[in-house]
Parts: C-alpha cells; structure tokens; sequence
C-alpha cells in the first residue's frame, strides 16, 4: 500500500518531464548558458561602470544587445523555423564561445595599456552587440526545440522546470561574477565564462536531430507576417507579452546596482554579487515550491496580483538605503516575477502550433527578451536626468499603471485556464 501511494504521488508522478532524458540534457544546457551569460553580463556592467563612472553608459550596454535583438529576431525565427533546431542551437553556442574569447582578450592588462579607455568600451559594445544578433537566434531556437523533446501534455511541469533552469543560471551567474570579481579580477572571470560555454556543447550533442516540421518554404515577408498575425490575433497571448515588456520595461533596476553599491548602499564587490543574484534566488525559491505545488487555478488572475507584487518591491527598493531591506526587496521581486514567468511561458507554449514556434518566439522575443535591455537603457537614461533613486522609483510606479491597464482591458487573460486550453486541444 505504502509502495502504491509512493508511486502515485512521488516526485516523478508530480514532474514526469523529468523522466526524459533529452529534457534533462536540455535542461543542462539551458542552466549553462543562462549561468555563462548571466556571469558576463554581470563582470561587463561592472567593468564599464568602474571605468567610464558614466551611468549613461550602461544604458548603452543595455542599448547594444537590444537594437540587434530586436531588429533581427523576425528574420530569425523565419530562418529557425526552417531549419534543424539543434544544429541552431549549436551554431549560436559556437558565437557566443568566439565572443567570450574576444571579451577576456580585451580585459587582459596589456589592452588597457595600448588602447584608450573610450576604444576599449566601444569594442564591449560591440561584442555586446553581436551577442544580441546570436540571441535572436538562440532564443527561438532553444523555445523550438524545447517543443520537440517534451511532449505537449507536460509542458506546465516542464515549463516550470525549465524556468527553474533559466533562474538557477540567473542566480549563480552574478554571484560567481561577484566572486571571481573580488579573487581573480575580470580577465579570469571571463575566461572562466569562455571554458564554460566550451563544455556545454556536450549535452547539446546528447539530445537527437530533430524533424523541421515546417516543410513549406514561402516567400520570408510571407513567412514572418503569419508570426506577428498569429500573436496579434491571440488576446491571451498579446495581453500577457505586453504585460511583461512593460513592467520590465518599466521596472527594471538591475542595471543601475553597480550605482547602488557604489554611491547609495556603499558595498564591496561581493556586495554586488550578493544584490544582483538577489532576484534569482527568489524566483528560484518560489520555482523550487512550483515543483511541488504547481500552478492549477486562476494562473491569469495571479499573474496580475504577481506582477503588482514586481513592482511595489521595485518601488521599496529604488528608495532603501539598507542592504539588507534592498536585498529583500530584490528577493522579493524575483519570487513575484518567477510565477508570471510560468504562467507566460506556459501560456506561450500551449497556445502556439509546432510549426510557428519559431517565429512566434521571435515575436515573444521582441516583447519579453529584449525589454530586459530597453529597460536596461531606460533605466540607465533616467537615472542619468532625474537621478537613480526618482528613476528607479518612477519605473515602479509606471508598472502599477501598466498593471492596472492591462486588467481592465485584457479579460481574456484575467480569466486564462491551463484546464480549459488543454480540453480544447
């Protein structure tokens, strides 16, 4: 009897996608890429910052990523769509491997010795930049193949688990960042990300050649057009991507922390570590408790009371002058943003057909992505016009607005089902 309710409520039984072992290769890379990322994302804001002592200037970086994002994720998920998934993945793991090379070459001692500092950051940017056009394929990519190595019926758990993946990267990326910072300096930070990306071509290579499921090869204009009509036409879809970009958009303060340990909460390099891995320690948490209680009932409705969750936490933070109420009050975001993320993702994956993924992750892109780095600007911007608190604390309060709009006008995704989507199916 014992052994019988074992197996009907274990673990397994709550997370069957766990059970396959190309989803467990998927999910390996996926937690690398994210951990490499998000470690050289972290050393490069820091690094421009405390040469350049220009917040404008990490806008810019911010900037950098998101123009290519952007301007190439249609014509990318075009091109996703038609092509073998993993073979896609493979080749923009190879750029961001040849990027890393060329960062930690730069932040050698040498290069700061024969190059001017405003050269120096103008190649960041332009790394930066490449790094962009390869996460417009990379993105759609790994969201097409994801489809392909989990089947439809567990794509909440999987969903969950795959986030969990993403926010375990976002966590320990900045804090091994702050790490490697403070012991070893830059230039090994970055190799350490360049030896990193190198290993992960292994459980890619585990996961099988996928079937491209989109045979027919129209016109691209045709092609990326059926993508933007196909979220345009889809109200729970829309209202959900426009949510997040906004309250990112809007909300984001991650790229003015080297501002705040420097000049507001006056903290070390581990300091900096410890507050930028803030928000993926709580989405981590909260992923962890999603594990064993997933999400059933009202996901519309809680997706709404977590982003309004985001953004007063944002708004306590941008005006705390203690590091520990500031950490809280990231841990705190991360854990609101965590459960909008499931629901969105798992939204994204349900409602969109096998042969469009591509191209309608390329659209979620444009919307969700790459307003990490618009708000990134955005922050960086204001912070420079009217000061970093009244920025920080003016992008939270526009979020509750946003939030309020979306509510009243977005009934469709006030009142979203899992249930009811997959008795449709």
């Amino acid at each position: 009897m014992n052994q019988e309710t074992t197996k009907v409520s274990g673990f397994f039984y709550k997370n069957p996608s766990l059970k396959i072992k190309e989803f467990q290769a998927y999910l390996t890379a996926r937690f690398g890429i994210i951990f490499a990322l998000n470690m050289q994302s972290t050393i490069l804001y820091y690094w421009v910052y405390h040469i350049t002592n220009d917040k404008l200037s990490l806008g810019i970086v911010g900037l950098s990523e998101v123009i290519p994002a952007i301007g190439c994720s249609l014509i990318a998920g075009h091109y996703v769509d038609l092509n073998e998934k993993r073979k896609m993945v493979l080749l923009c793991l190879s750029g961001y491997i040849l990027i890393a090379f060329s960062l930690a070459i730069w932040a050698l001692e040498i290069t700061h010795q024969n190059f001017s500092t405003t050269k120096i950051v103008s190649f960041i940017y332009f790394f930066v930049f490449l790094g962009g056009v390869l996460r417009s394929f990379y993105s759609p990519s790994m969201f097409s193949l994801f489809g392909l190595v989990v089947p439809r019926v567990h794509f909440a758990n999987a969903t969950s688990w795959s986030s969990m993946a993403w926010q375990m990267g976002a966590v320990l990326g900045p804090l091994v960042a702050g790490f490697a910072i403070a012991w070893f300096g830059i230039p090994a930070g970055l190799f350490t990300v360049f030896g990193i990306m190198i290993v992960l071509y292994f459980p890619i290579l585990y996961i099988s050649v996928k079937p491209i499921l989109k045979k027919v090869k129209e016109p691209i204009m045709q092609s990326i057009t059926e993508g933007v009509r196909f979220v345009l036409k889809t109200p729970t879809l829309l209202a959900a991507q426009c949510l997040d970009m906004f309250s990112v958009l809007f909300g984001g303060a991650v790229a003015l922390l080297p501002v705040y340990q420097k000049e507001i909460l006056h903290v070390n390099e581990m300091g900096f570590g410890i507050l930028r891995s803030a928000p993926g320690i709580g989405a981590l948490l909260t992923l962890g408790l999603l594990a064993f209680l997933p999400l059933k009932t009202y996901p519309g409705r809680k997706l709404f009371i977590c982003v309004t969750g985001f953004a007063l936490s944002i708004i306590v933070f941008g005006i705390s002058t203690n590091f520990y109420l500031s950490f809280f009050m990231l841990l705190f975001s991360g854990m609101f943003d965590a459960v909008s993320v499931v629901i969105r993702s798992t939204i994204l994956q349900l409602v969109t057909p096998d042969e469009m993924r591509g191209r309608v992750s390329a659209v979620n892109t444009m919307f969700v992505s790459s307003s990490n780095e618009l708000g990134d600007f955005e922050s960086g911007v204001m912070a420079h016009y009217i000061g970093t608190v009244r920025a920080v604390v003016v992008g939270g309060c526009l979020t509750l607005g946003v939030v309020a709009f979306t509510f009243f006008k977005a009934p469709q995704l006030r009142e979203f089902s899992f249930e009811d989507k997959k008795k449709d199916e």
